[in-house]
Parts: C-alpha cells; sequence; structure tokens
C-alpha cells in the first residue's frame, strides 16, 4: 500500500499527520507529504483515515 499527497490541492491543514504522523509530515513548503511508502504495517488504518479525513481530497492510499 501506498500514499500520496497531490500538493497542488493540499491546503496544509496539518490533518493528516496529526492523524497518522508514521506516513504524513509537513514539508518545508507547508503542504503534506507522505514520507515513507509503502505504508509501514499496522499503519494502513491510519494512513486511510487520514485519506478519508483530508478535507479537500488531497490524499491517496492505495
Amino acid at each position: 500500500m501506498n500514499a500520496s499527497v497531490d500538493k497542488d490541492t493540499c491546503i496544509g491543514c496539518g490533518l493528516c499527520p496529526s492523524i497518522c504522523p508514521d506516513v504524513f509530515e509537513m514539508d518545508d513548503d507547508g503542504k503534506a507529504v507522505a514520507k515513507t511508502n509503502p505504508v509501514p504495517a499496522g499503519h494502513e488504518d491510519d494512513a486511510k483515515d487520514a485519506e478519508s479525513s483530508c478535507p479537500v481530497n488531497a490524499i491517496s492510499v492505495d
């Protein structure tokens, strides 16, 4: 399972790293980024929660 963030869509709200800090972090540009791929075992559900919680649908986890 891989995670990605569309930086053109991301608004930098910080929700994804607050939900799943093992996969997402805020980059220097203020936008979120997936810091590890594939998603580490045991963090798949949190990554999917971050995807579904993104207010602008900028996250893809598959």
